[in-house]
């Protein structure tokens, strides 16, 4: 089955909460359907999970969705282009985990440091490291002596906490996919589905040393039994092919509908970043917001008006031409670069930083025009199809040098029949964004002159430590190509939430339903 990926994203599986397979609740519940009871092996072993719970992976909090008016917080300034929408367009956006704060230089380094111990002694590992390094030489100018920050800024201890900077669109986004997987296997070592972290290479059964496994872990490949790694707490297969009976249990890899899986980390979309940054849930009340933002904050200044901290800046960002930090005795915002990615105050979501220190990097492929066209839910410009490249008979994934699998441009947009996927059956005609993604872009209207974006453009947005404060407010976009880099751009990860689109139900009004009627057999 053809799944839909956004760009370089490995693949939608499901989204999973912290709480452990052996405290299910999977007993007692019949189909309503047939009148099969689930989770048993003498009905057939089909399994369903209850007392499901989601939660957020680490870093990330919890986004509400909603309506909002996509570019409505936009800044009008004569004489400054802002790259602002030409439409302003209502939209909502779905409910979605969001990182707390920005990718850090330690988060990076530990990113380098498991490429660099996962994969010593292997010839793959030098293009792999280099290529995750960042770019470190977007401090140089010509008139700057910035060279200090060349050679520490991201591995000296005083700018540990400080986002990384240097890396670009396609670094951020495969680091995405790289914190997938190690989130994945961490859940599943810490809760024993998988063998734990401290038991491996240690005498198991019989003085048998349990070995790491030498497959790199993949979620995609785990989710197809290609790794196999059994921990105590692993499920039970309750399905007759397995065997087993009695006291005799034959346990199993975790499957998508266990719901212990959690969703692919990925970078924001334009509009949930753009939502996020807004934080108009702090301003809601009874479906009507009553106070217009034009930053992640209250009010149309830049310094703070409580009494305890009157006169404060409010964000990290460059006041002037030349003014970076402010006098000596009385910084305004504190940083001549940037600054700790938990500094200043979160806005109403909890987010810090969604305006100033660095901007930020989202999915989205960039065009001027985005919003003449574009969808209601969740809009979304750079959407590319792939398939995992597959044995049509026995489903093995093709696996790279670094454990992921291997992909393939989606060549249909439906399900193809059987025959179809035997014969390695591509349509040709099939276009991998309906919205414009492969729209003819390379010559402005006149015809003569040429365009300084392209289908690799992407979206950054937030303002920097380098930026002045009309770059602060949400709606504004820029773009640079996704594979350059620079001193003030960085990124936060996101994760799509599924189920209910309501984050907390206590104490809000509720329709009451009925459980379904079991079925008894006269």
């Amino acid at each position: 089955m053809n799944k839909i990926y956004l760009y370089a994203i490995v693949s939608l599986f499901g989204a999973g909460a912290l709480s452990s397979c052996g405290g299910s609740k999977k007993g007692g519940a019949v189909s309503e359907k047939t009148g099969y009871a689930y989770n048993k092996r003498e009905n057939g072993g089909f399994e369903v999970k209850k007392g499901y719970k989601r939660g957020p992976g680490p870093g990330l909090i919890e986004i509400e969705g909603g309506e909002f008016i996509m570019g409505g917080s936009a800044i009008e300034i004569p004489g400054q282009d802002m790259g602002a929408y030409n439409y302003k367009r209502q939209v909502t956006v779905s409910s979605f985990y969001m990182d707390e704060t920005e990718v850090s230089n330690t988060d990076w380094l530990e990113y380098l440091h498991w490429i660099r111990t996962t994969f010593r002694g292997k010839p793959e590992l030098a293009e792999y490291y280099y290529t995750a390094l960042p770019d470190t030489l977007v401090w140089r100018r010509p008139l700057s002596y910035n060279e200090p920050y060349v050679n520490n800024y991201l591995r000296h201890p005083a700018y540990g906490d400080y986002p990384v900077v240097g890396v670009s669109w396609q670094q951020a986004t495969d680091y995405c996919v790289w914190r997938t997987d190690r989130v994945n296997e961490f859940i599943l070592r810490q809760k024993g589905i998988m063998t734990p972290f401290k038991d491996l290479n240690k005498p198991g059964a019989g003085g048998v040393a349990v070995k790491k496994s030498d497959t790199v872990f993949n979620t995609d490949v785990y989710l197809n039994g290609q790794i196999k790694d059994i921990g105590k707490r692993a499920p039970q297969d309750l399905s007759a092919e397995a065997g087993g009976s009695g006291k005799t249990k034959i346990q199993r890899n975790v499957r998508l509908e266990d719901g212990e899986i959690l969703q692919p980390y990925r970078l924001p979309t334009e509009a949930e970043w753009e939502y996020a940054a807004l934080g108009l849930i702090g301003n809601t009340q009874y479906a009507n917001i009553n106070e217009k933002k034009v930053y992640p904050w209250n009010g149309l200044g830049i310094t703070s008006p409580k009494k305890s901290t009157r006169g404060m800046i409010l964000a990290n960002f460059k006041r002037g031409k030349g003014d970076y930090m402010g006098v000596g005795g009385s910084l305004n915002d504190k940083g001549s670069i940037t600054q700790s990615v938990r500094s200043f105050t979160p806005n109403d979501f909890g987010l810090y930083n969604m305006a100033g220190n660095v901007n930020e990097w989202v999915n989205d492929v960039y065009r001027p025009n985005t919003f003449e066209a574009t969808e209601g839910l969740n809009p979304f410009r750079g959407n590319e199809y792939a398939d995992k490249v597959r044995d049509p008979q026995s489903s093995v994934i093709k696996v790279d040098g670094k454990g992921r699998p291997v992909m393939k441009a989606a060549g249909t947009g439906v399900k193809q029949t059987w025959a179809q996927l035997q014969s390695n059956y591509v349509d040709s005609t099939y276009k991998a964004d309906q919205r414009g993604y492969k729209d003819e872009q390379k010559n402005l209207p006149d015809g003569e002159m040429i365009t300084l974006y392209n289908d690799k453009s992407r979206v950054y947005k937030g303002g920097s430590w380098n930026d002045q404060a009309m770059w602060l407010n949400p709606a504004s976009r820029r773009f640079l190509q996704e594979d350059e880099s620079t001193a003030d751009i960085g990124f936060r990860s996101a994760m799509t939430m599924l189920g209910a689109s309501e984050v907390r139900s206590a104490g809000k009004p509720q329709f009451k339903t009925k459980a379904a009627k079991p079925f008894k057999v006269k």
